[in-house]
């Protein structure tokens, strides 16, 4: 009798989506998180949260401009760019992305600026050089809460399709088991809403005044939105271990040989635990603690979905390797990113004026008499 050996050999494979692509959806995340939290002191006009509100809108301004950077980094060629907007491709999601996110950016622009047109206004009533330019970008007005509530509609519909489309586009991935689920989404939303409200309470200690009754109720939001990550994320530990659903259950055993996915788990159980317990049992004087935490649970969340789901082979056995680079694709690209988020919260710093610091029990400064 003939005998044959079939020989299989399975080709290792370079990630596909590179740092710039974990920046890319950091970013966009914190921004779409900030607007979130600026809301209720700007377009429902609350001013007890209106000084916290402020600082999420920096969050919300500095992240979303530079996160499209960072997207047109990851398509390794700037000319592919216009390749969404030359052919229709209706049916990819990361189409519908070229289109979402340059409404969502220009929206983002025209609410901060409503936002921070009476500060405009104000300072150019001071007596300096830079008066005339100030009192011209305002336009002559000063507050306008139905010009703040539509501009809000505005970019809360684009933060909702952003969130729509970045969790989506990768949760529709068949191929990829921790992936295709549809908790990613809400779990994009939710990390990123923890990782804005972290940044909150690191500018609030290192950017602004340090106001007692912003980190406490920061930290309450805090609190709220990692019991969210925790909630979604037992649930689909859950499906996967009882084999409730088969896809999670596959992509629990896709993992389950590799004692770095092990490791992850319990990084990823404690960078969510911890800070919750903290913002719970402490919400005053820790937010230095707590936000730092945050906004590395919120980087590093997508850190092992992007890259350390690439290597989880689609078939074949073992994991695939990786090494971050030093260059413009790996290191280097992620210190120039935060780079450029500095930039432009320094820049932006710099032209609007300094609110005066609040009175005890508001969250939004007094104005002078």
């Amino acid at each position: 009798m003939d005998t044959s050996i079939v020989e299989v050999i399975n080709v290792t494979r370079e990630v596909a989506w590179l740092p710039w692509a974990v920046q890319y959806f950091f970013l966009i995340g914190l921004s779409v998180g900030g607007v979130l939290l600026s809301l209720p002191g700007y377009a429902f006009a609350h001013e007890d949260w209106r000084k916290l509100g402020r600082i999420a809108l920096l969050v919300a301004l500095t992240c979303g401009l530079a996160a499209p950077v960072s997207l047109l980094s990851d398509l390794h060629q700037p000319g592919r760019f216009w390749h969404f907007y030359v052919v229709l491709r209706p049916t990819s999601w990361m189409w519908w992305g070229s289109i979402i996110i340059p409404f969502y950016v220009t929206g983002l622009l025209v609410y901060g600026w409503a936002c921070f047109r009476e500060e405009l206004q104000e300072q150019g009533r001071v007596d300096s050089r830079l008066a005339a330019l100030y009192r011209l970008a305002a336009l002559g007005g000063g507050r306008d809460d139905r010009l703040i509530r539509y501009a809000g509609l505005v970019v809360l519909t684009g933060a909702a399709l952003v969130a729509l489309y970045t969790g989506t586009e990768v949760a529709v991935v068949r191929a990829r088991p921790l992936w295709h689920t549809p908790f990613l989404p809400l779990q994009f939303l939710a990390t990123a809403l923890a990782g804005a409200t972290g940044l909150v309470l690191l500018l609030n200690r290192l950017a602004a005044d340090g106001d007692r009754d912003v980190e406490r109720v920061a930290n309450q939001l805090l609190a709220g939105a990692l019991g969210a990550v925790m909630l979604f994320g037992g649930l689909w530990l859950a499906l996967g271990l009882f084999d409730l659903e088969r896809t999670h259950a596959d992509a629990l055993a896709s993992v389950a040989g590799s004692e770095a996915w092990r490791v992850t788990a319990v990084w990823a159980v404690a960078a969510t635990a911890v800070p919750f317990v903290i913002a719970v049992a402490k919400p005053v004087g820790t937010g230095l603690l707590t936000g730092l935490i945050a906004v590395h649970g919120a980087w590093m969340f997508r850190w092992t979905v992007f890259i350390g789901g690439q290597t989880v082979p689609k078939t074949g056995a073992g994991f695939y390797e990786y090494a971050l680079p030093a260059g413009p694709d790996g290191l280097l690209g992620i210190v120039g990113t935060a780079g450029l988020w500095l930039f432009l919260l320094l820049a932006i710093t710099a032209v609007l004026p300094t609110p005066r610091r609040a009175a005890p029990g508001l969250l939004y400064p007094i104005a002078a008499e």
